[in-house]
């Protein structure tokens, strides 16, 4: 993607959700350490240690791996029911935090001067979820094209909403993990990193190895690029 690009060339804005348009990957992060903590606490600490690296994966494919992979000797053979009370919890611990932390600085007046391009939020929050924080918050109209999650993954939501029109070409993706910038390649849409609230270790080197446009915060992105 050329730095020389403005914000007003695309016809589709696609949003992370944690760390991009909320402050809230602490959050989760320390809701998967609690969800996990019944099975001890270095279980716990290899959770938020899985969940870090694969930031922008769902909850259910995290805790999936978690009792199958990190706990499986402490997990029951009743997997099903394990995965959905860890959900639960997670759930409980997220929600408040999601109410009440910090939205982006900047990102009504980007969506004042990008008032041609669609918006989606395309994240690995939960959807239903998503959708009644958002709503609650007073932005899920910031988003026409409307805010989607998990269960499906990034990659197949992209792929969905470009066969079906709702993302038209060009379209950009605002994401702050290495998963974001994974499915935003894969589906063929320009990617922007944004650095403030990401959680991905040495981002500086990753984000030169690939060549990406970098960008401390979507505040940062309404000042440095022309709308």
């Amino acid at each position: 993607m050329s730095q020389t690009l403005h914000v007003s060339d695309y016809a589709t804005l696609v949003f992370d959700c944690d760390g991009v348009v909320l402050d809230s990957n602490k959050i989760k992060t320390d809701a998967f350490y609690q969800a996990s903590l019944p099975y001890g606490q270095a279980a716990a600490e290899a959770m938020v240690e899985y969940h870090v690296a694969n930031g922008g994966v769902s909850r259910y494919k995290k805790f999936a791996y978690f009792l199958k992979q990190i706990a499986p000797a402490q997990a029951t053979s009743l997997l099903d029911l394990d995965l959905e009370a860890m959900l639960q919890a997670y759930a409980s611990h997220v929600r408040e935090g999601l109410l009440n932390c910090e939205i982006a600085p900047g990102l009504e007046s980007l969506r004042k001067k990008t008032p041609g391009a669609r918006w989606l939020i395309v994240s690995g929050g939960d959807q239903t979820e998503l959708r009644d924080v958002f709503a609650q918050r007073g932005i899920a109209e910031w988003f026409d094209g409307n805010i989607f999650g998990s269960p499906d993954t990034k990659d197949e939501i992209l792929a969905r909403e470009l066969a079906s029109g709702n993302i038209q070409h060009p379209a950009l993706f605002l994401g702050d993990s290495k998963y974001d910038y994974q499915a935003a390649s894969t589906a063929g849409l320009d990617f922007v990193f944004l650095s403030n609230w990401s959680e991905v270790d040495q981002w500086n080197e990753w984000v030169l190895a690939n060549r990406l446009v970098q960008m401390s915060s979507v505040q940062s992105l309404l000042d440095s690029y022309s709308c």
